[in-house]
């Protein structure tokens, strides 16, 4: 119980600090692009140029998907934002080690900033997924707000994904090369720019079996079809309630280990 109490104090103390987290996740970003003439615009022309290459070499290969560029569009967008986040998760304690073992800033604050780096990144890739879906035709209904329901949900999921992996990488290094090449693979093995229309054989298997699926549909289905996605938004909520706990017993137990391991 003492642990637990320990990880809803960093918890709660880090987030109590935004205006921290919030000015280095935006100079993080603007660093990034300091000498380009675009700056993070860079990051909006990168994902139609990928958006784009997808959508012209798939879609008449996958027609049977519905509005084929609104469901590239709209999975990309999340799956590029949940490959970002785990990607730079697990090299997260490491880079931050000099801040770590010099300052008590609570850990959180650490998390909350690569989750506000990616929320930033994520927000330019969003204005052109509005971009493609306005020119793909798809029309605005009341179904979206179960898409912007979906983006809350994965919103606070962050956090709790940040911190497991976070920890994997900081007490098993070689998690980092593992990690990385599966969600390199993760992005061929996952519905981003291919259909499941009731087909069976690998497709069905790769559908109804990976996890990363469910977190797309929530966002995608509400947009393609104007309806809830209600299993995928339990898989999801239930999913997010388990990673939660699990980031919360990993934070109390390891947290105060965690400049020993660096």
């Amino acid at each position: 119980m003492e642990s637990l109490k320990g990880a809803f104090d960093d918890v709660g103390s880090g987030l109590r600090m935004r205006r921290i987290w919030m000015a280095l996740a935006q100079e993080d970003i603007g660093d990034q692009h300091r000498r380009t003439r675009l700056g993070p615009l860079w990051l909006l022309i990168s994902y139609l140029a990928f958006a784009g290459t997808f959508i012209f070499v798939f879609q008449r290969g996958d027609s049977g998907a519905q509005n084929y560029p609104a469901y590239v569009a709209t999975g990309l967008l999340v799956w590029l934002y949940i490959m970002e986040t785990i990607n730079q998760s697990i090299t997260l304690f490491a880079r931050e080690e000099s801040f770590i073992k010099g300052t008590t800033l609570p850990l959180t604050v650490y998390v909350m900033r690569l989750a506000m780096q990616s929320v930033i990144r994520a927000a330019y890739a969003l204005a052109g997924c509005i971009a493609i879906l306005a020119l793909s035709g798809v029309a605005f209904s009341a179904g979206w707000m179960w898409s912007l329901a979906g983006i809350v949900l994965l919103l606070v999921v962050t956090p709790a994904v940040i911190i497991v992996i976070a920890f994997l990488g900081a007490y098993f290094p070689d998690s980092q090369f593992v990690v990385s090449n599966l969600m390199r693979i993760g992005m061929f093995l996952t519905p981003v720019f291919w259909s499941y229309e009731g087909s069976g054989g690998l497709r069905h298997f790769l559908y109804y079996w990976n996890p990363f699926t469910y977190f797309l549909e929530i966002v995608r289905a509400p947009i393609l079809t104007g309806d809830m996605a209600a299993y995928p938004f339990l898989f999801c909520l239930a999913s997010g309630c388990l990673i939660w706990a699990i980031a919360l017993f990993t934070l109390g137990r390891c947290r105060r280990q965690l400049v020993f391991v660096l």
